[in-house]
């Protein structure tokens, strides 16, 4: 068995159970971080062929330090609440290529706002034992009530009774994103950190730098196969 490629439906469900039991909430970031890497994939239509990105901002400035990319087939198939068994070796060979380890992993996807309480987020801050947190564009499994139009404003995303995570206005009058904790943050550090990252934009920069580089790539890519 093993933590980034499991064979399985159900193997990958027993790894996710014995990773699960690593994540701690408990402590919090230990300052204010001065680096982040936003972490995000494309796939490429009618292929098994994938872009992974990490890209290092500069908190303060969001301006980008560093941009990396891997390329590769993923070999696991596509099963709702196992997407991490198909991301997460790519964006931990993306992550390798930083030449600055980055304070915090802002990931496109779930932390514990999850069925399993075990997203992306939570996968990818264990396995590197670096804090991590998603940033969703969709609530997933979750309710929530609306929160208020104004930027900063949240309500608490809810699951099986269980506050989740957060749905986050990051810009007045446009829709929230969802926010969960992954490892080592809590979870109003990471809807404060969320909202610095997304000065202008509905999602925070370094996922949406992430995006586009992995989208650019693919493009330039010449076809599979």
């Amino acid at each position: 068995m093993t933590e980034v490629a499991p064979v399985t439906v159900a193997e990958a469900e027993r790894v996710q159970e014995a990773l699960r039991r690593r994540v701690d909430l408990t402590i919090p970031l230990p300052g204010p971080p001065a680096t982040v890497a936003g972490l995000d994939v494309s796939y490429e239509v009618g292929s098994d062929r994938v872009v992974a990105a990490a890209v290092l901002l500069d908190v303060a400035t969001a301006r980008v330090r560093r941009a990396e990319f891997a390329v590769g087939e993923v070999n696991f198939p596509y099963v709702p609440g196992l997407l991490a068994f198909r991301e997460v070796p790519f964006l931990l060979a993306a992550l390798e290529k930083l030449t600055v380890r980055p304070d915090v992993l802002v990931c496109d996807g779930y932390g514990v706002a999850h069925p399993r309480r075990f997203g992306l987020a939570c996968h990818l801050g264990v396995l590197t034992g670096l804090p991590s947190l998603g940033v969703a564009k969709t609530p997933f499994t979750a309710r929530f009530d609306p929160p208020e139009q104004a930027r900063g404003a949240w309500s608490p995303l809810v699951d099986g009774g269980e506050t989740v995570g957060r749905a986050v206005r990051t810009q007045t009058g446009v829709k929230p994103v969802f926010v969960s904790v992954g490892h080592r943050i809590g979870l109003a550090e990471a809807t404060g950190l969320t909202l610095a990252l997304a000065p202008r934009y509905r999602i925070p920069e370094p996922t949406r730098q992430a995006d586009l580089l992995s989208r650019t790539v693919l493009r330039e890519l010449p076809p599979a196969g």
